[in-house]
């Protein structure tokens, strides 16, 4: 039996990599589908840049950079802002919220701090030979 699991255990972190990037660009598919519906935009106005670019700065973190780790393309570099965006949504958007309300956000910003700090794993681009 652990002979068959050791067998298995390479591929982990790309299982991973890509379940939580894919869950990730659902929401970047959902705010890309915001910003070009037209009309006002309403959404956190991150360090005075206006709704609109925050937005736009969002689907690059949520919707872009989990793309490049789903593929495993300079995936510690991609984590990053994904990373960050979840600790801006968690800790500072949703700060004063009870821990229900930032859950999510915080259970991406481990992910993506585990992606991270561990690579991208055996099956990605960053490791192709």
């Amino acid at each position: 039996m652990n002979s068959m699991i050791s067998r298995f255990s390479h591929l982990g972190l790309p299982v991973f990599r890509i379940a939580v990037s894919l869950m990730m660009m659902s929401h970047g598919w959902a705010k890309l589908m915001k910003l070009t519906a037209g009309g006002e935009i309403k959404f956190y106005n991150f360090m005075g840049l206006g709704p609109e670019i925050s937005l736009g700065l969002a689907v690059i973190c949520e919707l872009i950079a989990p793309l490049l780790i789903l593929v495993g393309f300079k995936t510690r570099y991609a984590a990053f802002p994904a990373m960050f965006t979840m600790a801006i949504a968690a800790f500072v958007v949703h700060g004063g919220d009870p821990f229900e309300e930032k859950e999510l956000a915080v259970f991406y910003f481990i992910s993506f701090l585990m992606i991270f700090l561990t690579g991208p794993g055996a099956y990605s681009l960053d490791n192709k030979k």
